[in-house]
């Protein structure tokens, strides 16, 4: 007998360091049962503390590479990451308007090192060509002030609510960049109730693609047939238990990865 496993896609950028954007997707698919395919958007030269090359890949090489997967895979759900460029956006936009599955937008902007991974000039084209295929946007709380042109600490539903109004089916506020001992993430819908997740704040180093992990983990779960309550749920349980058990692993001398495969070994062992 042979499988056939649910399929997700991710579009994204390489980090060289295994923590975070293509391998931290890749790492969270697998964990979660769904085999995982890959579109590389940029190449960046980077570790646990910082990013030190950016190479943009041509945008006709990023359109062939989600033409090669989308003509024979039958993926289920794409997680959408480091798009870098306006002529990037502008490739991923044109090859996704035929996909008919899940989508779930990291509008990723700025690396955990601080370095940059979003071009200025690119916002206009995420928010006129990205937003309105999303099913499910996933921004952090500097994300979403900047994809409004708002100031960073307004209140957050009203946040969401101003964000679906640009066109994704639904928001997930994540309040990873938030203070006090509580973590909050808040999943707005258009006609369901706010869905609000809580969790201790971890005091830990090592967070370094904690977004990439969240929003590649969601898509796993939708491609497995969850309902997007359900996906985001799930979802949030995992990362916190990869970020509580991220300890176990010394990767590197800054933010280290959280630890994707938690539930399958033990660094310890």
């Amino acid at each position: 007998m042979r499988a056939t496993p649910p399929i997700a896609l991710t579009i994204a950028g390489s980090d060289s360091g295994g923590g975070a954007g293509i391998q931290a997707d890749l790492k969270a698919f697998s964990a979660l049962g769904t085999y995982g395919a890959s579109v590389i958007t940029a190449v960046t030269a980077q570790n646990t503390t910082a990013v030190t090359a950016v190479h943009e890949i041509p945008a006709d090489v990023v359109a062939a590479q989600i033409k090669a997967v989308l003509s024979d895979l039958d993926v289920r759900a794409i997680k959408i990451g480091m798009l870098f460029s306006p002529a990037i956006i502008d490739a991923v936009a044109r090859e996704l308007e035929s996909f008919d599955g899940h989508i779930v937008l990291d509008p990723v902007m700025i690396a955990k090192s601080g370095d940059a991974l979003l071009q200025d000039a690119a916002i206009t084209a995420m928010i006129d060509q990205m937003l309105p295929r999303a099913t499910l946007l996933t921004p952090n709380l500097p994300e979403a002030a900047r994809l409004l042109g708002a100031t960073e600490g307004e209140e957050i539903e009203a946040q969401a609510h101003a964000l679906l109004a640009k066109g994704p089916q639904a928001v997930l506020m994540k309040g990873g960049h938030g203070t006090g001992e509580t973590c909050t993430d808040l999943l707005v819908t258009p006609d369901l109730p706010p869905l609000r997740l809580d969790a201790p704040r971890i005091d830990t180093r090592n967070t370094h693609g904690t977004g990439c992990t969240y929003s590649a983990s969601i898509a796993a779960f939708l491609a497995l047939g969850h309902t997007m309550p359900d996906a985001v749920t799930a979802a949030h349980a995992y990362l916190h238990e990869a970020i509580k058990r991220s300890d176990e692993l010394q990767i590197g001398a800054g933010h280290g990865p959280v630890h994707h495969f938690h539930s399958l070994w033990d660094a310890h062992a």
